[in-house]
Parts: structure tokens; C-alpha cells; sequence
């Protein structure tokens, strides 16, 4: 059974097959229904005794008893029940460590893995629809920006475009609801690592930086993994001149036939390039006269809501690349290529989600910034230097998955008139504050529950800003030792901070 997975492109090969789905949230769940609609033999694994106690409420009661296993232990235990199993096929969720004991037991007993795309990917191309266009999206920073701005602009050509994968459903309901014209997938390089067969029709990696390096196990497979979104990219693969790392991701690719390299820029673009001519976004990538002119596809003025007082001139850098991109990818299919004037439509109904540089509060001359989704040093960077020379006061720090952050530092301290540090564990923050920013105020906040801290955290800030100045929470961390998620700290942000609006700080 296994030889007949590995070398089907489609699902039939699942019907009888015995397969493992390891992580039981939303997407996890999305993929035990499919596999089991497709005939599979399927057992579960999870590090949380209730999520296999839901399952009769989560997916019926039938198909719970249907299951030929269910496991629930950490990852030591989850990597025995594999080992021991007779397993042809595992589904791993994106929390599953590539270095970890899980993936390692796999790989010594010759058990094929795949991600919730790969297997999404593979029922797309048994469908009624297996042509529907999938654009991918990776990059350390501004997936999820560009990926919302890409659906939008494909909606306005009047597709019915869906923005899947880390935003929006997982990409395994849209594709078995069938309904979709065109999928902006965003890609981790945790769910790139495990899919094997994926042929978008463009793909783009939209920078690199250090990130996750305790799931990857170095920056080398993290750069490795990220890459892979470029293979058997058929027509449009789409890097950032600005980072050289992605360039070579497509030199280096095994692209399909007449694929063509696109750049992004916001400088002025080169011939095979869409970059900026002043308040122009402009194509020589695409259009027919591109060799002699450039096309213009949108103005500063289409994304002008997306900067601080809607004001065009103040719009951080890292979001006009994020449309650049956006249109490089749109520009691949046939919808958009025909009415290029979708771009403008789509950027101008783009609103971005919660938790990524929304303002959240303003009172005596000082704005507040949630920008908790900035969960790595390269987006807290972007975001930091777009403020005014020394107007920042930043509150940063938690879960640091082995990032350093002297070079971030470095970078924003021109930026700052202050520092929050918060987190369990604060000695790499602190340490880089210390050695690249001498002089700068730094408060430390002592561990607590979420919202003590935050409230601490808020209170501290409020002490250090001046009218003029903006308190950021840009953690350039992740929030799993404080925090649920990345949302409930920014959650917990925006509610002390509108306080501290009001004049109700809590100390």
C-alpha cells in the first residue's frame, strides 16, 4: 500500500489505506472527515486527552466510532504509537517539529508524511475542478497581508477567490467544498515541508529572515523548506529584489517549462519587474509593451487606509511590497491578466486583519499600535522603522524560538524612546537591549498571569510615552508562554490600552 500512495498524484489510493492524522484542531479534524469520505482506515494522535474525547461531538458520532485508533499522550509517546503501527500514510499539522520524535519515527519506519496541502492539493486534482489555480504564498513576513490583498484583487476580477491555508479556512474545506475559482494559499514553511506534489500556477517567497530555527533545526532547512514553494511553479514564480535569498530560491527551483521569473520592487522596475515610479505601482513584467514602458496598475492612494491617519505619504514600506506582490501574483492568471484594473479595485477593499499594525487607541498625543502578530525580529524591524526618529516606545518579548535579536536592535534603537520588556524567559531580549541600546529606558515585567501582565505592560509604557509618540507592541516573539495565542495578547493590548486612553491605567 504504501508504494501505491507515494506514486498516485490522486486520492484513490487512500480507500483501505491505513493512515495517521497527528493534531485534531480545526484543519486537523477538516482532514480526518476527508480521509474517511475517501475510504480510509484512519487513527488519530493528540497531545490533549479532551480533543480525542470530542471527537463524537467534533465529527459525528458514526464516524468517531468508525476511527481504527485514537491516541493521546506528548510527542514522546504519539512517536511510539507510530513506530509501533502499521501505518502506510501519516497527516501531520503544522506543530509537528521537523527534528521532533514524531517525524523521526515516522521516517524510520518508511511511513510516507504529508501536509493537510498536500493532501488538499491531491483531492483538488481528483475533482470536478482540477485546473482551479492555486497562488502560493510563503516569506518569513507579510503573508498574511499579501494573501488578503491577493484574494481581494481576484474577487474584483470576479472570481470567487478564497484567501486558505494559515488564513481564513484550511485549504482542505474550500478544496472539498469545491465552490472556489481560485485559491491564495499562505504557506508556512511548516506545511511546505511535508508537501511533496503541489503545482501552483505562481508562487511567491516574499522574504527571508531567521524564524522558527527550533522546529527546523537550522536556518539552512528553514531556507530549504521555505524554497520549496517554487517547485513545479508553472507560470509565474515571484521573488523580492530586496532579498537576495529569494532570488536564488528561484534560480536554484525545478520549475515547470515557461515559467517566468517576476521581481517586486519599490523602486523603479526593471524590464521582467512591477515596482514604483513615484505614487505609481507599475508593471514591466507582464504587459505587452513592457520592454518600452511600464503599465500603471494601482497609486499610493489605493492602499492610502492602511497607513497611520490615511495619509499616502506615511504608508510603511513593507505594505507597498506586500501589493507589489499581491499583483505579481494576480497577474498570472487569465482573470486578471484580462482587466488589470482589478488591482486597484482589490487593494482599495483590502482591510487587514486583526492584530497586524492596527491602531487601537490615540489620547494625549499617543497612539497605540497592536502589532501582536509580529511574532519574529524581521516584522517587528519593519514595523519599528517606520516610526519617526525616537518616538517608539516598544513592548517586546516572549517565546523567542531561538531567534537573537541584537541585530533588531541594532536596527530599530534610532527608533525608540523606550522599552517594555515582557516574557518568561527575558534574558535574550534584555541582553540585546543591553548591549545594542545602552542608555534607552528599559522596564522589565515581571511573569504573571496574561492579563496582570498586560496591564503591567500598559502601565508602563503609558509611564515612558511622551505626546508624539507611539507605544508599539511589536513582541517580535511568540506568545505561547504568557499567552494562548498571538490574538489574545493583542486582545488583552487593544482592551489596556483604550483604558489607558481613558485614563484608567491599572497599576
Amino acid at each position: 500500500m504504501q508504494a501505491d500512495i507515494s506514486s498516485s498524484t490522486g486520492v484513490a489510493a487512500l480507500a483501505g489505506a491505513r493512515v495517521g492524522v497527528v493534531g485534531l484542531g480545526r484543519t486537523g479534524l477538516a482532514v480526518v472527515d476527508v480521509l474517511t469520505g475517501l475510504g480510509a482506515r484512519v487513527s488519530v494522535f493528540d497531545s490533549r486527552p479532551g480533543a480525542i474525547d470530542a471527537l463524537p461531538d467534533a465529527l459525528g458520532a458514526d464516524t468517531a466510532a468508525g476511527l481504527a485508533g485514537a491516541t493521546a499522550g506528548d510527542d514522546a509517546h504519539i512517536a511510539a504509537a507510530v513506530a509501533d503501527s502499521d501505518l502506510r500514510l501519516l497527516v501531520v499539522s503544522p506543530g509537528v517539529p521537523a527534528t521532533g520524535p514524531v517525524l523521526a519515527a515516522a521516517r524510520a519506519a518508511h511511513i510516507e508524511t504529508w501536509s493537510e496541502i498536500e493532501l488538499a492539493w491531491r483531492l483538488q486534482r481528483a475533482s470536478a475542478r482540477p485546473d482551479v489555480p492555486w497562488l502560493a504564498v510563503t516569506g518569513t513576513d507579510g503573508k498574511t497581508t499579501t494573501v488578503g490583498m491577493l484574494a481581494q484583487i481576484l474577487t474584483a476580477a470576479g472570481l470567487n477567490a478564497s484567501a486558505v491555508g494559515n488564513i481564513g479556512d484550511p485549504v482542505i474545506t474550500t478544496v472539498a467544498a469545491g465552490r472556489a475559482d481560485a485559491l491564495a494559499v499562505e504557506l508556512s514553511s511548516f506545511q511546505l515541508h511535508s508537501t511533496h506534489t503541489l503545482r501552483p500556477l505562481a508562487a511567491a517567497c516574499l522574504n527571508l529572515a531567521p524564524d522558527h530555527l527550533d522546529w527546523h533545526g537550522s536556518l539552512d532547512a528553514y531556507r530549504a523548506d521555505k524554497a520549496r514553494v517554487y517547485a513545479r511553479t508553472r507560470r509565474a514564480a515571484v521573488y523580492n529584489t530586496a532579498d537576495a535569498a529569494t532570488l536564488t530560491m528561484v534560480e536554484d527551483a525545478d520549475v515547470a517549462e515557461g515559467c517566468r521569473a517576476i521581481g517586486f520592487t519599490t523602486a523603479i522596475p526593471a524590464l521582467g519587474q512591477i515596482g514604483c515610479v513615484e505614487d505609481l505601482l507599475i508593471d514591466r513584467a507582464y504587459h505587452p509593451d513592457r520592454r518600452r514602458s511600464g503599465a500603471q496598475l494601482a497609486t499610493l492612494d489605493d492602499l492610502a487606509h492602511l497607513a497611520p491617519g490615511g495619509d499616502a505619504t506615511r504608508l510603511p514600506a513593507h505594505v507597498v511590497a506586500d501589493a507589489l506582490a499581491a499583483a505579481a501574483l494576480a497577474l498570472a492568471t487569465d482573470a486578471v491578466a484580462a482587466d488589470p484594473t482589478a488591482i486597484a479595485r482589490g487593494l482599495r477593499a483590502y482591510q487587514p486583519g486583526a492584530h497586524r499594525i492596527v491602531t487601537v487607541a490615540e489620547a494625549g498625543g499617543v497612539t497605540w499600535i497592536d502589532d501582536s502578530k509580529a511574532t519574529n525580529p524581521h516584522s517587528a524591524q519593519a514595523a519599528l522603522t517606520a516610526l519617526p526618529p525616537g518616538t517608539g516606545v516598544w513592548i517586546v518579548g516572549g517565546d523567542t524560538k531561538g531567534a537573537s535579536f541584537d541585530e533588531l536592535v541594532r536596527a530599530v534603537r534610532p527608533h525608540l524612546r523606550g522599552a517594555v520588556v515582557i516574557g518568561r524567559d527575558q534574558r535574550a531580549v534584555a541582553g540585546a537591549l543591553a548591549r545594542q541600546a545602552p542608555g534607552l529606558p528599559v522596564t522589565t515585567i515581571p511573569d504573571g498571569n496574561p492579563q496582570d501582565v498586560t496591564d503591567a505592560a500598559v502601565a508602563a509604557a503609558a509611564a515612558l510615552a511622551r505626546p508624539g509618540d507611539t507605544v508599539m507592541l511589536a513582541p517580535a516573539c511568540a506568545s505561547w508562554d504568557q499567552f494562548d495565542s498571538y490574538a489574545q495578547r493583542g486582545d488583552l493590548f487593544a482592551q489596556a490600552a483604550a483604558r489607558a486612553a481613558d485614563g484608567e491605567v491599572r497599576h
